[in-house]
């Protein structure tokens, strides 16, 4: 099950280190995947690689009926450095993409922002999703677990094939879909699966930070 990334992150969480005063760049992936990303395995091998775009290298996720991430395992306090930006680009949305059934949790693009919980059940997540068909705003649970909260950034394929910049104050959406203030970050994954639908998909990432505010 795909979300049993929660699980690997709340495991490592101790191992990372306290976030220092200052924005935080996670990875631009100029000098390749930086050594903090990690794989996990759901369903095969989606492959992650860096490619040159234009003047840049982005790194690139191509999943052909698999699904794997890469998680970066790091302690992230959002009331210093709330605001996530980040790149990203897809090729198309998935036909049978469904974010209310098991059977079409696949995502051509998704960032997982994960807050770890000692007790494993009160470990939660917001996924920011580039949805196949979920109206863009919309946010759903999971259809694996309520846990994992759905966050419709991007939907469909009007902006397919662009770069297109991202910004989210993860402390506020966290409040407002939760109900409380947010818990330390423990990591941050990104994914492109295919597994539950037999499809293929293909993204590209680029310059993912956390910010002090607005």
């Amino acid at each position: 099950m795909k979300t049993t990334l929660i699980s690997c992150l709340t495991l490592v969480l101790l191992a990372s280190a306290s976030l220092a005063l200052g924005d935080l760049l996670i990875d631009d992936f100029e000098n390749g995947i930086d050594s903090g990303w990690a794989i996990k395995e759901f369903a095969g091998h989606s492959e992650y690689r860096p490619v040159r775009d234009g003047a840049e290298q982005v790194l690139s996720c191509r999943s052909d009926g698999t699904a794997s991430s890469l998680y970066f395992r790091k302690k992230i306090d959002l009331g210093k450095t709330p605001v996530l930006t980040w790149r990203w680009k897809i090729e198309s949305t998935l036909e049978k993409g469904d974010a209310s059934r098991r059977e079409g949790d696949d995502y051509a693009a998704r960032v997982y922002v994960v807050f770890p919980h000692w007790l494993f059940f009160k470990t939660r997540a917001i996924n920011y999703i580039w949805a196949n068909r979920l109206a863009q705003g919309a946010v759903v649970p999971n259809p694996f677990t309520a846990n994992a909260m759905m966050l419709a950034v991007q939907s469909g394929n009007s902006k397919a094939g662009q770069w297109v910049e991202e910004r989210r104050n993860v402390f506020e959406d966290f409040k407002q879909i939760f109900g409380e203030e947010p818990p330390l970050v423990g990591g941050v994954a990104i994914m492109c699966d295919s597994d539950n639908t037999g499809s293929s998909a293909q993204s590209w990432y680029d310059d993912i930070r956390f910010l002090q505010g607005d």
